[in-house]
């Protein structure tokens, strides 16, 4: 018998493109997904509607605003012993990410996490999105974390782990939370123990150069800290 999963998507005024994310999981992945949450992170927009209307359960957050927080509250909100975690700000969403991220935890019980691998678009350059991730992510974890130097990926969203991994890594408030899990299930459970699978394409929101600076500067701080680098914002 398989185990069961659960997908968790933490969403702020995603209106645009969440509802597409759920119904794409919903209808293609029936006998796959036992669960869908969507965690309404203070939207004020139409997000917990339009999630609800295309078949997710929508829970509010309540452990404060910010993305850590509100992947938290739908860890707590499912029971599936797989998690997968997504990112609500997707165009064109191909519902084979999930199972692909899946894959490995079923195929290999020595793997404990899951990365996504994709191109990151930024208009009509193919390879110019991830721009926090190759200037400030990447570099910084292959200064202090050489291991994770191989890490594509390291702020993407798309991602899946067992349940008790999640329970034994903290998750970080806002940009930061996806980057600090990695480093902690490196660190508890081994890099051998993380798994990479390529996805393709990921299409989503870019924002301008001016509004990335909050992002980066959270990025390092919480890398810095992991490394036991204090600085003002820890």
């Amino acid at each position: 018998m398989s185990p069961s999963t659960s997908v968790i998507i933490p969403a702020r005024n995603e209106e645009q493109t969440v509802g597409a994310i759920v119904h794409a999981i919903t209808r293609d992945l029936a006998d796959a997904v036992d669960e869908i949450v969507v965690v309404d992170d203070g939207s004020i927009d139409e997000t917990a509607r339009v999630a609800a209307d295309a078949g997710a359960r929508v829970v509010p957050a309540s452990s404060g605003p910010g993305k850590g927080q509100a992947m938290r509250d739908g860890l707590d909100a499912t029971t599936g012993e797989l998690v997968v975690f997504c990112d609500a700000d997707l165009y064109e969403f191909d519902s084979s990410f999930v199972p692909k991220l899946v894959a490995p935890l079923l195929d290999d019980p020595g793997i404990a996490f899951v990365k996504a691998v994709y191109r990151r678009p930024l208009g009509d350059r193919p390879d110019e999105g991830g721009r926090v991730t190759e200037l400030v992510a990447r570099p910084l974890l292959s200064l202090l974390f050489p291991q994770l130097a191989g890490i594509v990926q390291p702020l993407g969203g798309e991602y899946a782990g067992r349940r008790a991994v999640f329970d034994a890594v903290r998750f970080d408030e806002g940009y930061a939370v996806d980057v600090g899990i990695l480093i902690d299930v490196a660190g508890r459970f081994g890099v051998e123990s993380i798994a990479q699978v390529d996805l393709g394409v990921r299409l989503h929101r870019n924002r301008p150069l001016a509004q990335l600076a909050p992002q980066a500067r959270a990025v390092m701080a919480t890398v810095l800290a992991r490394a036991g680098v204090q600085t003002a914002a820890g």
